[in-house]
């Protein structure tokens, strides 16, 4: 592997975060959790940026946070609403490859217990199936590797990644857009 940057990209509760620090130590490579790094420079919890100022707000902090980042050999786990900020997703798309973890809408809703403390960038009329039929479809278009973790636990997710990335499924893309 090059010195590439894999990004993880999937709903709230997908396990991005808790895969990204798996594969980070099977690969030798930092982690990186955007939505820490927003929270650290913002000195707040995500919740409290969406509450105190509104959504807009806070998918533009996300999108300067993307832009900023300049990391190579991490495995970063993105906040669920990256995929929003077109010019935000292709800019870190530029440092490493794009991987959907894809859970299904019903794996998603048991694992989500506190929507309201998960800091869930989502308007008060929008339910979380509305939120998945809404992303869906734009991390399908950014992904370059879709892995379906439907039934498998995050070591397994991890040992999928690292299997497709070992079986040359990623460097074809790396070749198509170098």
């Amino acid at each position: 592997m090059s010195d590439s940057n894999l990004i993880l990209i999937g709903m709230p509760g997908a396990g991005k975060s808790t895969v990204g620090v798996i594969l980070a130590k099977r690969l030798g490579y930092q982690f990186i959790d955007t939505d820490l790094v927003i929270q650290t420079q913002e000195q707040c919890r995500l919740q409290e940026i969406i509450d105190r100022q509104g959504l807009e707000a806070f998918r533009k902090i996300e999108e300067q946070t993307l832009l900023r980042l300049q990391t190579t050999r991490c495995v970063i786990a993105t906040g669920g609403s990256v995929i929003y900020s077109q010019q935000g997703v292709e800019s870190i798309g530029k440092t490493g490859r794009l991987v959907y973890l894809k859970v299904p809408l019903t794996e998603l809703q048991q694992r989500i217990a506190d929507m309201g403390q998960r800091g869930l960038v989502m308007g008060k009329e929008q339910s979380f199936a509305d939120l998945f039929s809404e992303r869906t479809p734009l991390y399908e278009r950014f992904a370059e590797l879709t892995i379906d973790c439907n039934g498998l636990n995050a070591e397994q997710v991890a040992a999928e990644i690292e299997t497709q990335l070992e079986s040359g499924i990623l460097n074809v893309f790396s070749q198509l857009l170098d």
